[in-house]
């Protein structure tokens, strides 16, 4: 393969089908968020996302496939925009009967099953607010989480709910665990759960709560370098940026298949798993299986989808597996492939075009921007490792440490966004000093700015290069990995005294999480203290989470304040530049 890539120019009439967007200038020029909100159906002002996914497409075409689901085992289910509105409207009755109140959090730790939808639908449609969980977690995130939102609810699995029965006495919230039982027959240990199969049995369907724009809708918790997790929130009016970048960056059209391939305790797994598709009104592939090439395409083949979103760990996982494996099924319903999560790289685009003929068109977004800020489109050429250009009624900037935007291109600086925008959060829950922290004036009068903690630069054409990030959040596999809450875990344990966590440099999941430890006076270092610090951590944070390597030093650098210096941490893990060291905590 090539290491040398020039623009992937675009051939309009060779398409499979005419873009939403055919002239990214021009809609760009008169793009306005009030023409989108009109094209959304609004009864008497209420803007409440079950209404716009799921009741309006029922309303107007009932037998439409909403959903193709494909169990693990190669089950297929399929159901349709009304039996959406239905069960969730059911679920919803059941969540009233539980005494689940407007604005109330509802947390979700789920696979893929069609219930698991129809449940967040009904929480929507209620009022009250989904909180997402990644099913991986272990019980440390999960009660921390629960906890800082106080979740009155939680709806899980049998498989799942041990990891919920674990933080029970810690979670003082939570009033009830509903179990939605399995294909086999499985449910929850009785008198300690509800069963969803049984209290949807004799649950009418619920009317619509009448939320407005600004009533809450979903938190999702992101990581930081610093404190706790925080609770990114966001509202039901944010479905205009759902479905305007689902029909103009994700190219969706009445007659497509999509796959969105992100785990649905994940913010893409929301916003482009459930609300971009469905205000969107197209068929959704949920397959409730994970990853493995040759099963991928099968599926692909199978159901013929034709618009594909996933991520770049996953296109290098592919990419690892080899051509002969795309090459044995037929592909040839795809017309639009893309990535999210992380920075994909140049090889990953092209590998796209040798695979099945298609590059993948690479975007970037935030859990705190709830939806797609800046884009390669189906109209606009390529530049392959770059992240592309605004999304029409969004305005990044790459500015300066005094907030003020550089206009020459190719200057590395603070990537930011102006604000507002529709689906922008509107707080991190219970946390408004670390909300405001986020957000700066511009010293030359223009609105203010969103700072991404992500380093740019814009070329000179208007394409955004992604270099960086500004902390020290690590990017694993596509998920945010905060290192105080690996490093809060890791000196619980007796032998531990003080934990540095950074992000090392991989090839397939971009970074992985590596500790470094001091140990506590009588004890040594081992193999087998390694191995128990790991298994402690997994234990407690969840595979996706735990340091998968970790290393002991005499000492770990610090500031005279203090303050563990996890740069170095990181320079002299890989041979780099450590820089200026004045601020060191002398030996």
């Amino acid at each position: 393969m090539t290491t040398t890539y020039e623009e992937i120019a675009k051939d309009l009439a060779a398409l499979k089908s005419p873009p939403n967007m055919p002239d990214y200038e021009a809609l760009r020029a008169s793009f306005s968020w009030d023409t989108v909100r009109a094209e959304l159906d609004l009864p008497n002002g209420v803007v409440n996302l079950a209404h716009e996914c799921v009741d309006r497409h029922a309303a107007r075409n009932p037998a439409k496939t909403a959903m193709i689901w494909e169990g693990a085992n190669g089950s297929v289910e399929t159901y349709t925009f009304e039996d959406m509105r239905r069960e969730s409207a059911k679920f919803a009755s059941v969540l009233a009967s539980l005494g689940v109140q407007r604005g109330e959090r509802v947390f979700f730790l789920m696979d893929r099953v069609p219930e698991l939808y129809f449940a967040v639908f009904g929480t929507l449609r209620r009022g009250a607010v989904i909180c997402p969980l990644f099913s991986a977690f272990g019980p440390d995130p999960i009660a921390e989480r629960i906890n800082r939102a106080e979740g009155c609810v939680v709806v899980t699995s049998p498989a799942l709910y041990p990891k919920i029965e674990a933080v029970r006495a810690r979670t003082p919230s939570v009033r009830q665990v509903v179990v939605i039982g399995d294909r086999a027959g499985r449910r929850g240990p009785e008198g300690a759960t509800l069963d969803y199969a049984t209290l949807m049995a004799g649950a009418p369907e619920a009317p619509l709560e009448p939320t407005a724009n600004e009533d809450w809708s979903v938190i999702h918790f992101t990581s930081g370098t610093t404190g706790l997790p925080k609770g990114g929130s966001h509202v039901h009016g944010a479905v205009l940026g759902h479905y305007a970048t689902g029909k103009y960056v994700q190219d969706l059209q009445p007659g497509d298949v999509y796959w969105c391939t992100a785990d649905p305790g994940w913010v893409t797994g929301t916003s482009y798993g459930m609300f971009a598709p469905w205000s969107n009104g197209v068929t959704s592939l949920i397959y409730e299986g994970g990853f493995s090439s040759a099963k991928w395409f099968e599926l692909i083949q199978r159901h013929r989808v034709t618009v594909w979103y996933t991520a770049p760990t996953a296109i290098r996982l592919l990419m690892k597996a080899g051509l002969d494996i795309p090459r044995r099924f037929d592909l040839s319903s795809l017309r639009y492939t893309m990535s999210v999560g992380e920075p994909l790289n140049p090889e990953g685009v092209v590998w796209g075009l040798e695979a099945f003929g298609l590059p993948f068109h690479d975007n970037w977004w935030q859990t705190e921007t709830g939806s797609i800020m800046i884009a390669n489109y189906p109209a606009l050429p390529i530049r392959p490792g770059s992240m592309g250009k605004p999304f029409p009624g969004v305005h990044p900037g790459i500015i300066d440490d005094h907030y003020r935007e550089v206009t020459e291109p190719d200057v590395e600086g603070q990537l930011a966004v102006r604000v507002p925008w529709p689906s922008m959060m509107r707080a991190y829950w219970n946390d408004q000093e670390r909300y405001d922290s986020r957000f700066k004036d511009d010293p030359d009068g223009g609105p203010r700015w969103y700072i991404t903690g992500d380093r740019a630069r814009r070329d000179a054409d208007g394409y955004f290069w992604f270099v960086g990030r500004d902390d020290d959040v690590i990017n694993t596999a596509g998920h945010l990995v905060g290192p105080f809450e690996v490093e809060s875990v890791l000196i619980e344990h007796p032998a531990v005294a003080e934990a540095g966590v950074i992000g090392k440099p991989d090839p397939v999941a971009m970074e992985v999480v590596k500790a470094f430890v001091a140990l506590n006076d009588g004890y040594a270092w081992s193999d087998q203290l390694r191995r128990e610090l790991i298994g402690h951590a997994r234990a407690r944070l969840g595979p996706g989470v735990a340091p998968r390597e970790i290393d002991c030093l005499d000492h770990l650098p610090k500031t005279r304040s203090g303050k563990i210096m996890r740069r170095l941490l990181k320079a002299r893990e890989l041979g780099l530049p450590e820089g200026d060291t004045s601020t060191l905590e002398e030996d």
